[in-house]
């Protein structure tokens, strides 16, 4: 049986907060275990020494692409924090829909997962804008660390109990219902959602014009405090005035950290 040494499960986790903003706490020495046992395994890994040297060796890339797939928790669903969707829908669409002269919305959902959020996102711009929706620029660009839920957001299937909560005019209008029993997203919809693997630990952020929406939810709860609010900065340089930022429920900005003021629980902007 594999085991991890307290100074290998230091090493470990330091190369991966530095690198991705995660931080792993002693007491999950157990999960890093059992995620990456099969990984070591492959890799003919005597120990997490010799992993954690096969992580840096690797030129492809491949093997840290793994592990971010193996250590990250993406755990989402439809109409999550269902209030957000209800104050992007009633309040912030309608000042967009008047003030956004030319017409170009942009959206980030950051730290999308498996798509929940961004199609969510896309299916509320649809039934809000109706016919007038030809003459906006909609798309939403949605990011993820992780290659593997990126790549299950772009298939856009989920099955019955996933979309149960969703309005059933929009479970009729927007999903396709699969030989196999599952709902796949309609074209339409997919269009609408710009997929990209990005790290949010990155220096600087490819934007050319800054953003008027990011959804960042339950994602910051794995940085600590310094990340968190280097990240919160960058946000508020990339938005544009009058932009609003929503974080998940059980997260939360200093108030005298940054230029975002509040709104509500979880829903700030900037003015």
């Amino acid at each position: 049986m594999i085991t991890i040494t307290k100074n290998e499960f230091k090493r470990l986790a330091e190369y991966i907060e530095n690198n991705y903003g995660i931080r792993l706490k002693e007491e999950k020495k157990s999960l890093v275990i059992n995620r990456l046992y099969h990984e070591l395994v492959n890799s003919n890994c005597k120990n997490f020494t010799e992993y954690y040297e096969y992580i840096l060796s690797d030129k492809s890339g491949k093997a840290i692409t793994t592990l971010i797939n193996k250590i990250t928790t993406n755990h989402t669903f439809f109409m999550r924090e269902a209030d957000h969707f209800q104050y992007f829908r009633d309040k912030v669409l309608p000042y967009l829909s008047t003030t956004v002269k030319d017409k170009d919305l942009r959206i980030w959902s950051a730290g999308c997962s498996s798509g929940q959020e961004p199609y969510t996102l896309a299916m509320i711009i649809d039934d809000y804008f109706k016919n007038d929706k030809i003459q906006w620029d909609t798309k939403i660009l949605a990011t993820d660390i992780s290659s593997k839920v990126l790549n299950e957001a772009i298939n856009g299937v989920y099955n019955k109990d996933e979309i149960e909560s969703m309005p059933s005019l929009w479970r009729l209008n927007y999903f396709q219902k699969l030989d196999n029993g599952s709902y796949m997203i309609i074209d339409e919809i997919k269009q609408e959602v710009i997929y990209r693997k990005f790290n949010l630990m990155e220096k600087t952020f490819p934007f050319r014009k800054k953003l008027h929406v990011i959804f960042c939810r339950n994602v910051m709860i794995y940085f600590d405090h310094k990340t968190k609010i280097e990240l919160v900065k960058k946000f508020y340089d990339i938005m544009e005035y009058g932009g609003y930022l929503f974080i998940g429920h059980t997260e939360s900005i200093p108030r005298n950290e940054t230029g975002f003021k509040y709104v509500m629980p979880s829903v700030y902007r900037k003015v």
